[in-house]
């Protein structure tokens, strides 16, 4: 019996040990680099939610989910006359879209389209609940959620499997739109 025991520690261990390793360190700042890689499991002040209590959260409508995706820009040397269709977002229903806010450092217009966006997903409450995520393994909804507890979100929650995790539980998509960005008093898709 101890040996069976002992085998079947010996051959646990270095599964536990390979699954511990594979969660990076939370750092102090933001990440800037490398977005697509392991994430930590934790992000302080945050709650880390499992696909089981996102959709709990989902099914409720108890809380608003951002996307913070990037969204591929139109290539500029396209030759003229190209046709240029965007590759659709699939996300969850209901979520506001908001590209490109979870790089590690903002442009001041990016800065505001992620703060207008956030204001206007939350109806201007700081205490509502900010679902924030994008795909796994990805640093943009960590940076994002991180960001959203530096403007004063008070109950932000990060969902790190992101649709990854939500299209594994098989659960509802939805075809989404980028929230529009405000461009020298006009609205613009982009």
């Amino acid at each position: 019996m101890r040996s069976a025991l002992a085998g079947l520690v010996a051959l646990t261990l270095p599964w536990i040990a390979s699954a511990l390793a594979e969660n990076a360190a939370e750092p102090e700042g933001y990440r800037t680099d490398n977005y697509r890689a392991p994430v930590p499991a934790t992000l302080a002040g945050a709650r880390v939610l499992a696909t089981e209590q996102a959709e709990m959260i989902w099914r409720a409508r108890s809380g608003v989910f951002v996307d913070v995706l990037p969204r591929p820009p139109k290539p500029s040397n396209l030759p003229a006359g190209t046709i240029w269709r965007d590759k659709p977002r699939f996300n969850i229903p209901g979520s506001i879209w908001l590209p490109d806010t979870g790089y590690g450092e903002l442009a001041a217009a990016t800065e505001t389209y992620f703060q207008q966006g956030l204001r206007k997903a939350t109806g201007g409450s700081k205490a509502k609940l900010l679902v924030i995520y994008c795909q796994a393994d990805c640093w943009m909804s960590w940076n994002a959620a991180k960001r959203a507890m530096s403007y004063g979100y008070s109950n932000v929650a990060w969902y790190p499997e992101g649709t990854d995790g939500w299209e594994r539980a098989e659960l509802p998509m939805a075809e989404s739109h980028p929230e529009p960005r405000e461009v020298q008093g006009t609205r613009t898709s982009q």
